[in-house]
């Protein structure tokens, strides 16, 4: 079975983003009980509205259970039982988790019991904080067995069902009071972000693409339904979004904001629209992003590059940001970070990747190279395509006289 180099660029991508907002806009602050750290969305008015494309965990979730079904539907014709399956891709990443946690605990208490630094135990936390998702993620794997049988007898109705349940929690986290309850939406939120992903291929049509003559999908082409499709989606998502922050009960942001309520920590019904809206505007840019991965330039090599190191980078990044930290205050002191974004805080936004990237790549080097991701290269479109219901329109390049033009569905 095929795998869909679209599901791994969103994969890898999703976790970029991640990494990128880590490493460029974290403020950490020094005061009488150590670093704590801070956003600059806290002191810009209206940044909060690039959260809406760059808050991209429910996409990670959306397109990890795609890949999760598609990779049991391998397993199972191989024999393997779901629950057994998904126990596996449970452990797969828990391991490694683990180990970097219990080496970050064991690290702190050394230097505790050496050196009586207390505030090491808060910036550990700070390191190890964005594993939060992955604890929910592997709970949502391991799941997988009821998730999927509620799929395939439920369909669509589960998806209401998550969201209506997500809706409840918040009426009884904002209008009842109730201590804790905000806390079910780790459940009900993620969890239809990841149940969603079992509908990809109705939602991108994938299901119903060309293939090639030697049986590989053409997964750039979209049908105008499907597209319009992805419209509708996306339109959904933003004006629910509108709905939402704009009635006052929820913030702007999509991420956490020292001071203010969160939509992620607890989630909210927010992050239920910002999924759908994320979702349709993934299987709009998605015939383009595989066209420009198709012919093999730069972009196409650099995504290939950190699609195979996405998961380790990930989840050493943090730990790479801790070490170029420590050794710019070793040199030039904690006083040196900003406490606020000023204008050339912000002109070094670019550059201020550099120190965390080379102090992760050699962590990567010694603990990480066995977490590398298979890759997958999508077949590249040759040929001139005149049927008018392809929605991308095809390309202008010459046909290659040894190939054999992409089989079109039935109709």
């Amino acid at each position: 079975m095929q795998r869909n180099p679209y599901a791994d660029f969103l994969r890898a991508f999703s976790l970029l983003i991640v990494i990128l907002w880590h490493w460029s806009f974290t403020i950490l602050v020094w005061n009488d009980n150590g670093p704590y750290a801070t956003s600059p969305l806290g002191f810009t008015s209206g940044l909060w509205i690039l959260t809406w494309l760059l808050q991209v965990m429910p996409l990670f979730f959306y397109i990890g259970a795609y890949v999760h079904l598609k990779s049991w539907e391998r397993a199972a014709a191989r024999g393997e039982g779901l629950v057994h399956f998904a126990l596996r891709q449970a452990r797969s990443l828990a391991v490694p988790c683990a180990a970097l946690m219990g080496t970050w605990i064991v690290l702190g208490i050394i230097v505790t019991s050496v050196w009586d630094i207390q505030w090491a135990w808060q910036a550990i936390i700070m390191v190890l904080s964005p594993l939060w998702f992955v604890a929910v993620y592997l709970l949502l794997v391991c799941l997988m067995p009821i998730t999927v049988w509620l799929h395939r007898r439920y369909d669509l109705l589960v998806l209401v069902v998550m969201a209506g349940l997500a809706v409840i929690i918040d009426i009884l986290r904002f209008r009842v009071d109730i201590p804790g309850i905000e806390w079910v939406n780790m459940v009900f939120v993620w969890g239809f972000c990841f149940q969603l992903g079992y509908f990809y291929d109705r939602i991108s049509g994938t299901g119903s693409a060309p293939r090639y003559s030697d049986g590989r999908i053409d997964f750039a082409y979209q049908a105008p339904r499907f597209r319009q499709q992805a419209k509708v989606m996306t339109a959904a998502g933003l004006f629910a979004l509108v709905g939402l922050v704009f009635s006052g009960l929820y913030p702007g942001s999509m991420v956490g904001v020292p001071g203010e309520d969160s939509n992620m920590a607890p989630p909210t019904v927010c992050i239920v629209a910002l999924m759908v809206f994320q979702a349709g505007v993934a299987e709009l840019l998605r015939p383009a992003v595989l066209h420009a991965l198709g012919r093999g330039g730069a972009f196409a090599k650099a995504t290939t590059v950190f699609t195979r190191f996405a998961l380790p980078l990930f989840l050493f990044h943090t730990t790479g940001m801790a070490l170029s930290r420590g050794v710019e205050w070793a040199i030039f002191g904690p006083q040196t970070e900003a406490v606020e974004p000023t204008l050339m805080w912000w002109l070094l936004r670019p550059v201020s990747v550099v120190g965390p990237l080379l102090a992760t790549l050699p962590v990567i080097y010694l603990f990480g190279r066995r977490w590398e991701t298979q890759t997958t290269t999508p077949p590249p479109r040759i040929f001139p395509v005149e049927d008018e219901e392809v929605g991308d329109g095809g390309d202008t390049a010459r046909p290659d006289p040894a190939r054999t033009r992409p089989k079109r569905p039935a109709r």
